[in-house]
């Protein structure tokens, strides 16, 4: 992203800074980038339409009847190609330099509220109704948030929205994903100030990146990819970027947070997804599965780190968690997860998922489930410790659980240890590339290095009743320098003869000043 463009949005962000959280000036920003988007994807294929008839989308006259057969036939294209349709006065740029004659600028609260509603309208009974329903439903243009008075409301939306129409995203370059980018960058920084709640929309993008790289590791095309805690989708994106979005046949996600689903759509849309490739459902993963009926050549997730979740015994009848005997303990649905997307995978497909280290050692039912993984399903394919306070929110230290059903290496699991790996920039941990590649490359070469990676076989895995704790398999120990005795008993004499004779001339200025000598 060009510094430019970084200084215009973190401009705008300061216009809502004082007046709202992280949270909310998230939803702000994100929704009016999104409907700028909209617009220019909407100008840009009207255009190419009309191009034929020797005419733009910008010289049509709404209100001319000629013209209105012509828009019509434009909304019917657009509802096909794009999913949704804007008429030119809707589009962004139109409403953000309406003013007045003495260039002021107009009211357009209601206009703008009003476009905004029929975006999602005009996708209602088409294919795509389902993935722009409600999608502008966090962006609340009646919050006191934006001002006391109506005035004050359209002054300040119609300030950011000025700034904003001045970005140029240059769509018609197919290789530039400026839009897509600055969606993601801004997703990232407001996952910083957001705190705990960082953790519910957005993976830090260099361990999204060793995900997506482990899932594709020997492949150059996928027939489907999921994640059970989409976010805001940046891992899914991730994963389709690394083999080429062409080359990925459907996205599938499921995200709980409403707020965060509409995120997660709106962000495939701005990375040129297309309607018909990508199911995102907003419900929960382990109550109400929506995609249980498929599997999935490539799933990668970075769940909630111990979240809670029913474990009610009519789980022990679902094909996802009866075979283990056992239910992730109703504090902790980290197994839970892992059951769920085990079962969910393709024989032929290959699982990354991220998750506290309590997993590899924790007992009762997790200590179950963890030998069953291990000793029934031989799944379990590689153990990766990463550093601590690479998370935002949270300064725990995670492990990537790598699984497959039918494993090339099927008599031992790889352990790495990259949690010593790893570049500090302000107040968090980041992975450099050259730490992600190590990683990507030991894992492909199942390669064992003094303290940083070992295979351990399952013989040993099993003496160690099955506790995956990195330690155990990878020796970090780093033995302490050998201390030379006679060099310390020397520098200690000569200490003591240096406090003698200061202890000496202490005693000498005593005696002169006629006090008493401590000594």
């Amino acid at each position: 992203m060009s510094e430019k463009l970084e200084q215009l949005l973190w401009r705008i962000a300061d216009t809502l800074r004082g007046k709202m959280d992280a949270d909310d000036f998230r939803d702000y920003i994100l929704g009016f980038i999104f409907y700028k988007y909209l617009s220019e994807r909407m100008h840009a294929y009207a255009d190419e339409v009309l191009e034929p008839d020797g005419i733009t989308y910008l010289d049509i006259d709404e209100d001319n009847k000629q013209d209105k057969l012509i828009l019509e036939h434009v909304r019917e294209e657009a509802i096909d190609a794009l999913g949704y349709f804007l008429k030119p006065s809707e589009l962004f740029g139109a409403l953000a330099s309406r003013t007045n004659a003495e260039g002021k600028a107009h009211f357009i609260l209601a206009d703008l509220s009003r476009i905004l509603t029929n975006i999602e309208q005009s996708t209602m009974g088409t294919a795509s109704e389902e993935e722009f329903s409600h999608l502008f439903e966090d962006l609340d243009l009646s919050s006191s948030k934006l001002g006391k008075t109506e005035n004050e409301k359209n002054e300040l939306i119609v300030r950011i929205m000025q700034q904003l129409d001045q970005v140029d995203f240059d769509l018609d370059n197919p290789k530039n994903d400026i839009l897509g980018d600055a969606y993601e960058y801004l997703i990232g920084k407001f996952a910083s100030g957001a705190g705990k709640k960082a953790g519910e929309f957005y993976t830090p993008q260099q361990v999204s990146m060793v995900l997506a790289r482990l899932v594709t590791v020997g492949k150059t095309k996928l027939k489907n990819v999921y994640d059970p805690t989409c976010g805001s989708g940046s891992l899914l994106l991730r994963v389709a970027r690394e083999v080429g979005q062409k080359n990925v046949g459907k996205i599938y996600g499921q995200e709980s947070n409403p707020t965060t689903y509409n995120l997660c759509r709106m962000n495939m849309i701005m990375h040129n997804v297309h309607y018909k490739k990508f199911d995102i459902k907003n419900e929960d993963t382990l109550e109400r599965p929506a995609h249980l009926d498929l599997r999935f050549e490539a799933i990668v997730a970075n769940p909630p780190f111990s979240a809670e979740w029913s474990a009610s015994p009519l789980f022990m009848s679902d094909d996802r968690y009866a075979p283990y005997g056992r239910l992730a303990p109703k504090s902790t649905a980290d197994f839970a997860f892992v059951q769920h997307m085990v079962h969910q995978l393709d024989d032929k497909g290959t699982m990354a998922c991220v998750l506290p280290h309590g997993v590899l050692f924790r007992g009762g039912a997790e200590g179950h489930i963890r030998e069953y993984l291990i000793k029934e399903k031989n799944c379990l394919d590689a153990i990766i410790g990463l550093p601590s306070n690479i998370f935002y929110g949270t300064g725990i230290p995670t492990c990537i659980m790598v699984m497959k059903k039918k494993r090339e290496h099927s008599d031992n699991v790889l352990f790495i240890d990259a949690s010593q790996h790893f570049e500090k920039v302000k107040t968090q941990n980041v992975l450099r590339p050259q730490d992600i590649d190590k990683i990507i490359d030991t894992y492909k070469a199942r390669r064992a290095e003094d303290k940083y990676s070992y295979t351990a076989t399952l013989e040993e895995i099993a003496e160690n009743d099955y506790n995956l704790n990195i330690p155990r398999y990878v020796d970090t120990f780093e033995e302490e320098e050998a201390v030379n005795l006679k060099a310390v008993a020397k520098e200690l004499k000569k200490l003591d003869a240096g406090m003698k004779a200061t202890d000496a001339t202490i005693e000498k200025f005593c005696k002169e000043l006629g006090i008493e000598s401590p000594f």
